[in-house]
């Protein structure tokens, strides 16, 4: 079966920035469904018509990707706003009650720095501003199932950030420290 629009397709990726770093790597085929939100517009543009055992390297701009760098995501708020177990790296959905009110409240934000009086956290994805290589490799294609496509997603967004904590960590919107998963 060929790929297109409303189909379920199992994919596994190597991902690199422009220099040849590699930025994440998906070993075990994870299913994601084409014309939905689960993946990037290009990334479903160039999987049309390819079929199980294909692979497809892609050059992905920023404008492609996760849009250019945004300055106006970085806030300052403080600390006393943020639990004692504050590390770098931690991620909030949206910013805690008594932060920046103009901040938009449906993002997920990094700490980036910590200091004794505020905390940085920016509300830019890891990988803004910056092209991307990604290799795919198409494992299997189906069709969607009709509840599939009418919730639009399988919940595997490519990319999507994890905000779920572990109950040590539990807290409103409290991801835990560590290497971001970006799958």
């Amino acid at each position: 079966m060929k790929i297109n629009q409303q189909c379920v397709v199992a994919l596994t990726w190597t991902l690199k920035d422009t220099l040849g770093e590699e930025l994440d790597v998906l070993d075990e085929p994870v299913e994601f469904l084409v014309g939905g939100s689960d993946l990037l517009a290009k990334i479903e543009e160039a999987l049309l018509n390819h079929s199980a055992g294909d692979t497809i390297e892609l050059h992905l701009e920023p404008a492609d990707a996760f849009g250019d760098y945004d300055d106006r995501l970085l806030f300052l708020e403080p600390r006393h706003l943020f639990p004692d177990e504050l590390e770098e790296g931690m991620g909030f959905e949206g910013l805690p009650p008594g932060s920046n009110p103009s901040a938009p409240k449906d993002r997920l934000y990094f700490v980036s720095d910590i200091y004794p009086e505020h905390v940085v956290l920016d509300g830019n994805h890891p990988l803004a501003g910056i092209a991307l290589r990604i290799r795919l490799k198409v494992h299997s294609v189906r069709e969607a199932e009709e509840n599939e496509v009418g919730k639009g997603t399988l919940g595997t967004g490519f990319f999507r950030m994890q905000v779920d904590a572990p109950d040590e960590l539990q807290g409103p919107g409290i991801t835990p420290p560590g290497p971001r998963t970006l799958h």
